[in-house]
């Protein structure tokens, strides 16, 4: 890169308010140029509006729209591991048809840009229904309909993957997954404590949800691609049709049983008695959704699995989302996460919970 070029891609940055620490466009300018990625100036650079945890960026070079992903300022334990392993399953989705962002390149050495990995992935042409809603969707109770039986359809298509057939059997530990679920959920509650501030959980009946889950867990089914985090917020929808177009936020994937990714779609549906994920986006405020009953039969459609114990995958991944939200909350505490946001989860966690003893109670 000629100086003139450098000092192009450093004034980019910071006119487009993301500084050198977060993103340093020299240095990515630098890498694209030896993975063999068109050349020249970086343009167009946008901050993206996600989720609370990993970092996205829009840019442009050489005729071509890239998308930047990478793990939050303040890197978490696990930060670096996620986002290769997000790179990797989303390398590996290529030719499905799970609709998904197409992956581009991937950086995982962390000594290229401050400690931080990293990848680039082609923009989706669509938008998430819980920050937005464009007049056909808001207009038309049907639509909107239509669009939650696909978010079930998307995750059947998934579930129906082989990891080995598309270079994933070693992507995860799939033998004995469910019956590790709580103790490592629990495990990582009480890892919070090194946050400084956090004054641990206050989450009524978590003991009393945690000794139902353990017994009753059912035997697991075959082995298959979890999402980890299936809910409104992480899919893009077609804005001319319901059509589902990606998943998106593939940080928590893994081989598993693929089941409790159907309990966390239905342990984060909107629930007008309940904090939900999602819940006061305008998707969930215009009414229309399909019921949980719903879900469940678009779910089956494509899915030979048995579906005779979803309640107790329901509780268990409002078990484990609860306790990953409330992980936001007790860094939050130490100034790691907005206060604001800490708190907002930690009341969807104790919605969560709410939710998992009604079907504790119910049992």
């Amino acid at each position: 890169m000629r100086p003139s070029e450098y000092k192009t891609a450093k004034d980019a940055g910071k006119e487009a308010g993301i500084d050198g620490e977060l993103v340093d466009f020299a240095v990515l300018s630098d890498w694209m140029d030896r993975e063999g990625l068109p050349g020249g100036q970086i343009t167009g650079i946008r901050l993206l509006a996600g989720g609370t945890q990993n970092v996205l960026v829009r840019f442009s070079r050489g005729g071509r729209e890239y998308v930047l992903r990478r793990p939050p300022r303040h890197l978490r334990p696990k930060s670096n591991d996620s986002l290769r392993r997000e790179g990797r399953v989303l390398a590996a989705l290529a030719g499905s048809d799970v609709p998904h962002p197409g992956f581009i390149a991937g950086c995982f050495d962390e000594a290229v840009m401050g400690g931080a990995v990293f990848y680039l992935m082609e923009p989706v042409d669509g938008f998430n229904a819980t920050t937005e809603l464009p007049a056909l969707h808001a207009g038309d109770a049907g639509v909107r309909h239509e669009m939650g039986l696909e978010s079930a359809r998307a995750l059947s298509r998934l579930s129906r993957l082989d990891p080995a057939a598309i270079g994933l059997s070693d992507f995860g530990k799939p033998q004995g997954f469910l019956e590790r679920q709580v103790s490592r959920w629990l495990s990582e509650l009480e890892s919070y404590s090194r946050h400084q501030g956090y004054p641990g959980p206050r989450i009524p009946g978590i003991e009393r949800i945690a000794a139902w889950l353990e017994r009753n867990r059912p035997e697991q089914g075959a082995t298959g691609i979890l999402h980890g985090d299936y809910h409104l917020a992480n899919v893009m929808y077609d804005p001319a049709s319901a059509r589902l177009v990606a998943i998106v936020d593939w940080e928590m994937s893994t081989l598993g049983d693929p089941l409790l990714d159907l309990g966390w779609l239905l342990a984060t549906w909107p629930d007008a008695e309940d904090v939900s994920v999602g819940a006061a986006s305008l998707y969930v405020q215009a009414g229309g959704l399909p019921r949980r009953d719903e879900l469940v039969r678009s779910y089956a459609e494509g899915c030979s699995r048995a579906l005779d114990s979803l309640d107790w995958y329901v509780a268990m991944a409002c078990f484990k989302l609860g306790i990953v939200l409330e992980g936001t909350h007790a860094r939050a505490f130490a100034g790691k996460a907005p206060v604001e946001i800490g708190d907002m989860l930690h009341a969807i966690t104790l919605g969560l919970f709410r939710r998992a003893d009604r079907i504790v109670a119910g049992s």
